[in-house]
């Protein structure tokens, strides 16, 4: 009889040690475990954003020959006067933005509407001041091109989520998820969803593998204004969140039963 009582206590052990390390086996925190099998010439690709609808842009026209010839192509918000008496202060007037339409064209100031949409910010300079060069100016104007609304979301299991303006207008996945400081221990690498709009409104979703170094050649290492990058919980988080009356019911039962069985044998004794 106390041969088997001590059996069973050995059993009930056993059995609460593998519960207990099925949910914590299930990790695999590493990044690129295979970085050194990586084909990194197909990686040499540069990335440039193409402009699309619902983004906003700033275009500044410089024309050194004549700076108040570039006035008319630039759109700005008046300053508003501050101060009393005769002394009044203004700032420097600051660029308004232009959106962009579902059509992907801009009504810019003297050229009328421009199709923009699919460009790179390089060549929507290079359009308006191919426009302006010849016809309104004589030399070719500096034009310089910006999107003020390149903006990313990182949700899940992250340790800061939330949205993300980026001003280098390029950011990479791994970029992404060092702006929300990384990942929790709880985060699937192997499972992070990136979800994404394009020009026509189609929303698609990609499942990528980051423990996989070969993302670095995807099509979507580099994210896209507006792209939404979600991290799975893995299974242990899951089973954390699900712990409820049942848990706490099953936890309560074996405590129990091991008490009852440490007071059997030394009954037995």
């Amino acid at each position: 009889m106390k041969k088997n009582v001590l059996k069973f206590c050995k059993l009930l052990v056993w059995g609460v040690v593998v519960l207990v390390s099925s949910c914590t086996s299930y990790k695999t925190v590493p990044y690129m475990l295979n970085s050194d099998m990586v084909d990194l010439d197909s990686s040499a690709v540069l990335f440039e954003a193409r402009i699309m609808p619902k983004d906003e842009l700033t275009i500044n026209v410089n024309y050194p020959a004549d700076a108040e010839a570039a006035i008319p192509f630039n759109l700005t918000v008046a300053a508003p006067y501050t101060g009393t008496g005769r002394t009044q202060l203004t700032s420097q007037p600051a660029l308004q933005t232009f959106l962009v339409t579902n059509e992907g064209t801009i009504n810019y100031p003297v050229l009328g509407t421009l199709k923009v949409g699919g460009l790179t910010v390089n060549e929507v300079e290079d359009l308006v001041a191919s426009k302006i060069q010849g016809t309104y100016l004589k030399d070719r104007p500096v034009v310089t091109v910006r999107l003020s609304n390149y903006k990313i979301s990182v949700l899940g299991e992250v340790n800061s989520p939330g949205t993300y303006t980026v001003p280098s207008e390029k950011v990479s996945i791994y970029g992404a998820l060092s702006l929300a400081k990384d990942m929790t221990i709880w985060g699937r690498r192997d499972n992070v969803k990136l979800i994404r709009e394009d020009s026509t409104g189609k929303k698609s979703i990609h499942v990528l593998d980051l423990n996989d170094a070969n993302i670095i050649n995807s099509p979507y290492f580099y994210l896209q204004q507006n792209d939404v990058l979600y991290v799975t919980p893995n299974r242990t988080k899951a089973k954390n969140s699900d712990i409820g009356s049942s848990t706490s019911y099953w936890v309560s039962s074996i405590s129990i039963l091991v008490s009852i069985a440490s007071l059997v044998t030394n009954i037995l004794r």
